[in-house]
């Protein structure tokens, strides 16, 4: 039965992954695909997650499954540290959270449950988005529709034309917004933008729902969640996709949450028992280590300022690269102005750099990076930036 099928193209950004590992180049720079990496060039274990790791180690196992939507310790946790501990949807109870695997299972239990709950329901998109946006939601039979995001020739947020496009999206469709750190672009709205983005919302009467998958590594744990927190108003309903691989290094331990905000606690409570359904009909349970981790952290005092103190780390070096890659560009007399590069925000941004160009530096320098020109900053080192800054010159 199977000998019909033909092979499925990579997926374009873990693909690029695997072409880089069998790149023979001793200088190959990998800014595909998005994994944090520190000045060595490695994916560290931060320090806090470190310790918490002893601590979780010395409890010992968890016997037997964990509830269909999780610990409800690391529950109460991720909703504190996503709305604050004192935001009106915790003290009323119109917050119900679920420990899904990663950012990308909760965006597909969110995606079963509009596609069973809202039937008919349009999703929306910002244009561009992150790759696998699409295919999510296309799997669990989503209609999706774009609007626009990314002024290409400014380099920046194209605000008129994204709440032009808000303002007509019918009611009841579902708009995916980036709640920081905008994935491929490192664009996001200000903070008076994100007030009138918060209130074309009510006005239409569409559905935000926000990924939430670099919390802390724009402008800080509290500055980055601004935008979620203004969005959950009295009265409003709301979703949240949740990742803990970047700011808690959790890559492979697949560590993620779906909060739902209803208007009233009843109604949270009826919405979840749907999720539940739809975690039971995919994956059953989640599983325990990661989220152990998360609670570890979050719990202790001493265990979260140490945390803090990390995250804090990774979005100083990421910034450090910014400006290093813009100051390099411009020592080898590129005129191009790069310039842009530094206002930019998270793990990537949106270079500039053709699809013909991404092309010459993959196969002739061993550079991968993503055919939209995506780049992940976090790829970049003190050591390879050289490297990576002559070869950028020599195709421009």
């Amino acid at each position: 039965m199977f000998e019909r099928l033909e092979m499925a193209p990579p997926d374009a950004i873990l693909g690029l992954t695997a072409a880089f590992r069998e790149d023979p180049n001793p200088r190959k720079i990998n800014l595909g695909v998005g994994v944090y990496q520190d000045s060595q060039g490695r994916t560290p274990v931060l320090p806090s997650v470190e310790a918490a790791e002893q601590r979780v180690l010395q409890a010992g196992p968890i016997e037997g499954y964990l509830p269909i939507d999780g610990l409800p310790e690391y529950a109460a946790l991720v909703q504190a540290l996503v709305f604050g501990a004192d935001h009106p949807v915790i003290r009323e109870k119109r917050v119900v959270t679920s420990h899904t695997p990663g950012g990308t299972g909760a965006l597909r239990v969110a995606a079963d449950f509009i596609q069973t709950q809202l039937p008919g329901a349009k999703l929306w998109l910002s244009e561009p988005t992150w790759v696998n946006h699409g295919s999510i939601f296309e799997a669990a039979g989503i209609e999706t529709a774009t609007y626009p995001y990314y002024d290409a020739a400014a380099h920046g947020l194209a605000f008129e034309a994204l709440t032009s496009a808000l303002r007509k999206v019918p009611a009841g469709d579902v708009v995916l917004l980036h709640g920081c750190c905008h994935n491929p672009t490192g664009v996001d709205p200000a903070q008076d933008q994100w007030q009138q983005l918060s209130d074309i919302c009510g006005q239409a009467g569409w559905l935000p729902f926000f990924d939430f998958a670099y919390h802390g590594l724009g402008d800080g744990l509290e500055e980055d969640a601004a935008a979620v927190r203004g969005f959950a108003v009295p009265g409003r309903d709301m979703l949240v996709a949740s990742s803990f691989s970047k700011n808690f290094g959790l890559y492979c331990q697949r560590v993620g949450a779906l909060s739902l905000v209803a208007a009233t606690s009843e109604a949270a409570k009826a919405a979840q028992s749907h999720v539940k359904r739809s975690i039971r009909a995919n994956y059953s349970n989640p599983p325990a280590h990661g989220a152990r981790l998360v609670v570890a952290v979050l719990s202790d005092p001493e265990l979260r300022a140490r945390w803090e103190r990390d995250v804090k780390d990774i979005r100083d070096r990421i910034n450090t690269m910014r400006k290093l890659f813009v100051d390099t560009l411009q020592a080898r007399g590129i005129t191009q102005d790069f310039s842009f590069i530094q206002n930019q925000k998270g793990m990537f941004s949106f270079s500039g750099l053709t699809k013909d160009q991404v092309d010459t530096l993959r196969k002739d320098y061993g550079i991968y990076i993503v055919g939209s020109g995506r780049i992940n900053v976090a790829g970049m080192t003190a050591a390879n930036m050289d490297y990576l800054c002559e070869a950028i010159a020599r195709v421009l």
